[in-house]
């Protein structure tokens, strides 16, 4: 139905995914703790994947497409929100934990850096006064290999040069949905 491939059939079941078998500390088996790393990703779509998409929006892409800065109090609000998602992962997440889901890495930890790096990209330290948030990106960074991490955020943290060498006119067809953002 979703025409995507891989896709499995099992039975009456069908998934448009394959099944890859993966080490436990990715999505565990242990119920308590898969149970942590479901709570994160809910969480983390509504939150904080909306926060830093939206301050990568208005410091990058926004004044590309406009020709000018986002208003100064839209900025600051989606600054704010970005913060407070900051604070949540922090405080709710992460707590005195190596990991969001505890002593290893998950999925919950990946999906969590990948979407950090976004304003990061756009030029918002984001790590900045949060010893916590840094230590944690670091066990990110070494629990996948530093080079794998690196590769996996090259293109985000060079995004500032490819937006700068975009032609602006190829935005318009954004400018609508930009202005409702805006509005």
């Amino acid at each position: 139905m979703m025409r995507k491939v891989p896709a499995i059939r099992d039975g009456d079941f069908t998934l448009a995914e394959r099944k890859v078998p993966h080490p436990d500390h990715w999505y565990p088996a242990d119920l308590q703790t898969r149970a942590q790393v479901n709570e994160y990703l809910s969480w983390h779509h509504t939150q904080l994947r909306m926060h830093t998409s939206k301050v990568f929006w208005f410091k990058l892409m926004i004044p590309k497409a406009l020709g000018k800065e986002v208003p100064k109090e839209k900025m600051d609000s989606a600054l704010e929100d970005l913060e407070g998602s900051l604070k949540m992962l922090e405080e709710k997440f992460l707590q005195d934990k190596p990991f969001i889901a505890g002593e290893h890495i998950s999925l919950a930890d990946l999906v969590g850096i990948v979407d950090i790096m976004q304003p990061v990209g756009a030029g918002v330290d984001v790590f900045a006064k949060r010893p916590k948030l840094v230590a944690w990106r670091d066990r990110v960074q070494v629990a996948v290999g530093k080079e794998l991490f690196d590769e996996a955020h090259q293109d985000i943290l060079s995004v500032v040069k490819v937006v700068e060498s975009l032609d602006s006119s190829k935005l318009q067809g954004f400018k609508p949905r930009i202005m409702k953002l805006l509005l």
